[in-house]
């Protein structure tokens, strides 16, 4: 996805009611530009290419940690079961680059994981939970999962794909 034409910024959770709202999790920190009635979003890939044509966002609002969207043509449940886990992109030059501190959600698989100074293993994928999102870490093999927020979330070293973190004594012998 480094050279993806378009860039995540939803993924697609569930249904919400009768009327064709989505539940969708918001990966980009401007959702009220991006999901703004009248705004184009592209159905991706996870590598980053259009797998249809683009919708268009009728309304949206913040909902809990999360955001409904309602787009032109998803009418009833029914269809908006379809678009269970879908990933809604926009163009890579509509996004503001991210800075020294920032990685693309794209970037965060493969990016090495550091805790006091040390490497401890590769980010597999961040997962949305009921307690907030989780940081899903290979460490040897086994997979550590830890939230992905302060305090425990240290900083983002983008330049070295680097997420480093400050863990508790003893949970990777868990």
């Amino acid at each position: 996805m480094a050279d993806a034409a378009h860039l995540a910024v939803a993924r697609i959770r569930k249904p919400h009611g009768l009327h064709g709202e989505l539940v969708a999790w918001v990966l980009t920190d401007d959702p009220d530009r991006l999901f703004a009635a009248g705004r184009h979003l592209t159905p991706i890939d996870e590598a980053g290419d259009a797998v249809d044509e683009p919708v268009v966002v009728e309304r949206s609002r913040a909902y809990q940690r999360q955001w409904l969207l309602k787009l032109a043509g998803v009418d009833d449940r029914s269809t908006a079961e379809g678009w269970r886990e879908r990933l809604l992109g926009v163009a890579r030059e509509t996004l503001s680059p991210p800075r020294d501190d920032e990685l693309y959600f794209h970037e965060i698989p493969g990016a090495v994981v550091r805790a006091g100074g040390e490497t401890i293993g590769v980010a597999r994928e961040l997962l949305e939970a009921p307690g907030g999102t989780l940081l899903s870490i290979d460490v040897n093999g086994r997979e550590i999962l830890v939230p992905f927020r302060a305090p425990l979330l240290k900083r983002i070293v983008r330049a070295e794909r680097a997420i480093e973190l400050e863990l508790p004594d003893g949970l990777l012998d868990l």
